[in-house]
């Protein structure tokens, strides 16, 4: 079952046109790789799924409701969480305090209730520090909670941005180039994460230059080149499909 669905999405910035009539299914549970060139339009696609840019025309879909053009917020809670490609970060936080604040999404208590500690708002809060804390575990980053986020390494930024994702409970979580920065031990631990991910009955949507970590972990491929869709499959097909070789090898002339 299609748990995200695009259907001709198309944005252009000025005569720029970035992404042209993309149309694509991210089936439930699933693990779904968007792949192509640099400039290809890949994460202006995600963008346009997030809210962080409003499409010219075409529809975004979850769970069968349009969601095209929502605002950000409204998304977030409505189940879809993402990273982004340079990393976002409360850098003078501690890592615990910026998972925390992927928590706030779910919490309900109001700024009287904080403020005069009402056993409600003090549940929230026992709550979210215990998934922030699982969620920490989760990826790896267990003990290293009161840490600023500036001071881990670039690889352990990528995982905590994962965690603060995972904080608002989606339903599909969106990675921007998860591995990036990351060494060959960290993108192979990596792979297992976004493995477990699945397990939890998570839809994991993401786009990635490292084409290992592509093959091994996704199950379906999407690629773009100058912002259309070039070619769709499974990963033994993808990589055979003489499309792909050309957009990203080009031909001898």
């Amino acid at each position: 079952m299609s748990l995200l669905g695009l259907q001709n999405l198309t944005k252009s910035f000025g005569g720029l046109m970035a992404v042209n009539e993309v149309s694509f299914d991210v089936e439930e549970g699933a693990i779904v790789g968007l792949i192509g060139p640099n400039g290809a339009g890949k994460t202006t696609v995600f963008n346009l799924i997030t809210g962080n840019h409003r499409s010219d025309r075409g529809t975004v879909c979850f769970e069968g409701k349009d969601i095209t053009n929502w605002v950000t917020h409204r998304i977030v809670r409505l189940g879809i969480a993402r990273t982004f490609q340079t990393i976002r970060l409360f850098q003078k936080l501690s890592v615990l305090e910026n998972v925390l604040a992927g928590c706030h999404c779910r919490m309900s208590s109001g700024s009287v209730a904080a403020m005069l500690r009402t056993p409600g708002e003090r549940r929230e809060e026992k709550k979210a520090l215990d998934r922030s804390l699982g969620e920490l575990a989760f990826v790896g980053l267990a003990g290293q909670e009161m840490q600023l986020a500036k001071n881990l390494s670039y690889g352990s930024q990528r995982l905590l941005e994962i965690a603060r994702a995972l904080a608002t409970e989606p339903r599909l979580v969106i990675l921007d180039e998860p591995a990036g920065g990351m060494n060959e031990q960290e993108t192979a631990a990596l792979i297992g994460t976004i493995r477990k991910i699945q397990k939890r009955g998570i839809t994991t949507l993401l786009i990635e230059h490292d084409m290992s970590l592509v093959m091994k972990a996704c199950e379906k491929i999407v690629v773009l080149e100058y912002g259309s869709k070039i070619a769709e499959g499974a990963p033994e097909a993808i990589k055979g499909d003489p499309k792909v070789i050309e957009a990203y090898l080009g031909t001898e002339d």
